[in-house]
């Protein structure tokens, strides 16, 4: 799944390429993709069609196309494999295309759902007093966000009894962090992912979370993190950051900083990438 980092860069070509231009018309061409909109693809269309886009906007991996000029907005979930793609309006249409967005200008290009196992879409909700569309009200701010109030995250984590990676994914205390950039703090901050939340002080939670924005911003640098030309970018770019990655997907390589061959174990259907030197597991 997307994370922070992944989305944000997708969210810049949006506002860029996006923002502020009115909607001509909509073909939505896979019913899946507009799954989430309860009331179905004709009614998509219409509720957009002729409506000024405003500012892309995101929270942790949500990221959604405010209208201008009404109380709605667009979301989009990327799933597994959506792409959000500005094209120009003759290029060949891609072999999973799911939603067609023309505009009213002279630009030449139009914005396009790609989506090859249609697990993602579009769809259109009210917005609540705060901007967000109400499906997301309950998301809790990413810690690049400027109002991210670490104090109380850290009272949160104490509270919460859990494991450390378990509260990093969970989206009600902190979003935007997933199973890649999770492993690649942890990592960095040379904690197991196992480690009790309720051990952690003040000072541990201030350096995991100094370490889980640095991560990130080292993603966004370079375009995020692209895997099998997934999460690209709105020109189709994919990011570099795999090619920084200090602990996922690096089973048997040698730590970076000790050199033990690193490892992987299942966890909650997916894995956990750690070195066993340097992220040693908490005692029973």
């Amino acid at each position: 799944m997307p994370e922070l980092p992944e989305v944000e860069v997708v969210r810049r070509g949006l506002e860029r390429w996006v923002s502020g231009r009115v909607v001509t018309g909509v073909e939505v061409l896979h019913p899946r993709a507009v799954r989430r909109h309860l009331a179905g693809g004709a009614d998509f269309a219409a509720r957009l069609k002729g409506h000024r886009i405003g500012l892309a906007q995101r929270r942790g991996k949500y990221l959604w196309l405010p209208l201008a000029d009404q109380p709605l907005s667009v979301l989009a979930h990327l799933g597994m494999s959506g792409q959000l793609l500005v094209q120009p309006q003759d290029a060949p249409d891609e072999k999973h295309l799911r939603i067609r967005i023309g505009f009213d200008d002279e630009q030449g290009t139009e914005l396009r759902f790609v989506d090859q196992r249609t697990f993602g879409g579009l769809s259109l909700h009210e917005n609540t007093a705060d901007g967000l569309p109400d499906v997301i009200a309950h998301i809790a701010r990413d810690p690049l966000d400027e109002a991210f109030d670490d104090a109380a995250f850290h009272e949160a984590l104490r509270r919460k009894r859990t494991t450390i990676k378990r509260a990093l994914l969970d989206q009600s205390l902190i979003s935007g962090v997933g199973n890649i950039y999770a492993d690649e703090a942890l990592w960095r901050a040379k904690l197991h992912y196992e480690r009790p939340t309720a051990t952690f002080t003040r000072p541990r939670t201030a350096e995991l979370l100094g370490h889980v924005r640095d991560v990130m911003n080292a993603a966004l640098a370079v375009g995020g993190t692209s895997f099998d030309s997934l999460y690209v970018n709105v020109n189709g770019e994919s990011g570099y950051f795999e090619r920084s990655l200090d602990a996922y997907g690096r089973e048997d390589e040698p730590c970076r900083r000790c050199a033990t061959p690193m490892r992987r174990r299942p966890w909650m259907n997916r894995s956990s990438y750690f070195c066993p030197k340097c992220q040693r597991p908490p005692r029973p």
